[in-house]
């Protein structure tokens, strides 16, 4: 009977994936394990499937670090930072490359002279400072470098707005570019009981901080850009500040009616959506040098980036959380100030930037950022660059060759693992090349990878028979003898995958035989 259910046509024609049939599943292995070597008169009399599963599993695992096909890779254009995430189901590598223009994979090397060690802050007399804290380990992307949704900030769904006749007028935006935070907006309509209200909507960005628990007080300052009065609009304001309020909180106050203007005693969610709660001053609720609260505003008009700062924002009688640290949120609010359909299609931005957070109190645990060591080292030319370690000039013509260290005779450039932080490190040559990756995995990850190569089924066998036999009693006279027949069906298997055609073979070698003339 054969093993191909599938026709030629289904196959070819209807198939996702191709090749499947050089493999075979994790699960057939077990059941055929169980058909053909557990029963009466062979040589193990009863196991429990579970047994069996659980030495497979090991099987897999351990001929997958260096007997089967390395078949996973990843590829990246390095970003500035010139770190590459670790894959979620990374083992170890192989090989690490960048590809040029033409495809080409220039091998990177690893170098063992330097590290990201934990960088401890010092005082200016260098003594141990647990005084303050950095604003990178507090807020994720304070500079809006990155995505907004890369880092822990949640943020109002953008609109589509639309005219009074229900036709679309743009889509609003909220997102980062160029390195600033941006809220764009255009005129939306709300028609209640035939009178038509004309607004932008007041959109909120967030991020939850956790503060240490002896911290008193902390003082944000911040970049913000709030557009001018024209027709149709007033002048735009955007605040920045601190908050206790959680997005899922009930809020009991004035509900914005888009018919009458405000309504008493109205309950709802207080953000992202509703847009008068967005922009009251008491959502910014703890007490700071700022009487209308914890924020600072930017209404000026003058439509440009100005630095602007709230200082003394009092968080000492907040309470703590299970992980013993007090909860506030940084809240970004921006509402444009359109109250008119004759702004037409116009569109208005407003931005915020460089966002600091500066704490008075005294923190347990020592604070860390990334280390100078590193920081040279992805910032300097890297030496594999450089023969004598003085200028840029590699190898010069000027007979200093003599000496020269193997590991750096090369320019491609040179990476290192910070596993503490499952980061792969690379020299400042990488930044900005396509950066790709092959590394192994335990063939565990997921149910697709559970599949054994055919050369290597009789190595999985073998090591299974092999597992179970030398955890009985009963059966370990036979475990000698099972062992060298384990070790000798990974030797083959590893033969087999190893894939030397004798053709391409010869082709490689005939290059030996040439003759150099010097």
């Amino acid at each position: 009977m054969g093993l191909i259910k599938q026709s030629q046509r289904s196959y070819y024609e209807d198939s996702l994936v191709f090749g499947g049939y050089q493999f075979t599943s994790l699960e057939d292995i077990i059941n055929q394990f169980l058909v053909a070597y557990v029963g009466e008169e062979k040589i193990i009399n009863k196991v429990s499937r579970t047994d069996v599963a659980f030495h497979a599993q090991r099987a897999m695992q351990e001929l997958s670090f260096d007997t089967f096909k390395s078949i996973k890779s990843q590829e990246i254009v390095l970003p500035p930072s010139n770190t590459m995430l670790l894959p979620h189901d990374y083992v170890n590598y192989t090989k690490l490359s960048w590809g040029d223009s033409s495809g080409i994979k220039h091998p990177l090397y690893p170098t063992s002279e330097t590290s990201n060690p934990f960088k401890i802050r010092q005082d200016s007399n260098k003594e141990y400072d647990f005084s303050t804290f950095s604003t990178e380990l507090l807020l994720g992307n304070s500079d809006f470098a990155d995505a907004l949704g890369a880092h822990n900030f949640s943020f109002s769904a953008p609109k589509t707005t639309k005219d009074s006749n229900g036709d679309a007028i743009g889509d609003d935006l909220v997102e980062t570019s160029g390195g600033e935070l941006i809220f764009k907006n255009h005129y939306d309509t709300r028609t209640v009981n035939s009178v038509s209200t004309f607004f932008s909507h007041q959109y909120a960005v967030w991020q939850l901080l956790e503060v240490d628990s002896s911290v008193e007080t902390l003082s944000i300052s911040a970049k913000g850009l709030s557009t001018a009065s024209a027709t149709g609009k007033s002048i735009g304001t955007v605040r920045v500040g601190v908050t206790t309020v959680k997005t899922d909180i009930q809020y009991t106050g004035t509900e914005y009616s888009l018919a009458t203007g405000y309504d008493p005693g109205r309950t709802h969610p207080l953000l992202p959506s509703k847009p008068s709660f967005n922009m009251k001053e008491d959502v910014f609720n703890l007490p700071s040098d700022n009487a209308s609260g914890s924020f600072v505003e930017f209404s000026s008009g003058n439509g440009a980036l100005t630095l602007g700062s709230v200082n003394n924002i009092d968080v000492i009688d907040l309470p703590l959380n299970s992980n013993d640290k007090k909860e506030v949120y940084i809240l970004i609010v921006s509402d444009n100030g359109i109250n008119s359909s004759s702004v037409g299609t116009t569109s208005y931005t407003q931005k915020v930037d460089d966002i600091s957070i500066v704490i008075d109190g005294v923190a347990n645990d020592l604070t860390s950022e990334d280390s100078t060591t590193w920081t040279n080292y992805k910032s300097s030319t890297p030496s594999e660059n450089q023969d004598d370690y003085q200028d840029d000039t590699y190898w010069p013509n000027n007979q200093k060759r003599y000496g020269l260290d193997p590991q750096h005779a090369q320019v491609n450039g040179s990476f290192y693992i910070d596993n503490l932080k499952g980061l792969i490190n690379f020299s400042s040559n990488i930044s900005g090349k396509t950066v790709i990756l092959d590394y192994i995995s335990d063939s565990l990850g997921t149910d697709g990878e559970m599949q054994v190569h055919k050369f290597a089924e009789e190595a999985m066998y073998r090591w299974i028979l092999h597992a179970i036999a030398a955890g009985r009693i009963q059966t370990q006279q036979l475990v000698p003898r099972l062992k060298k027949e384990k070790i000798a069906a990974i030797r083959q298997a590893k033969l087999r995958l190893s894939n030397i055609k004798l053709e391409e073979l010869t082709q490689i070698l005939r290059g030996k035989s040439k003759h150099i003339k010097h």
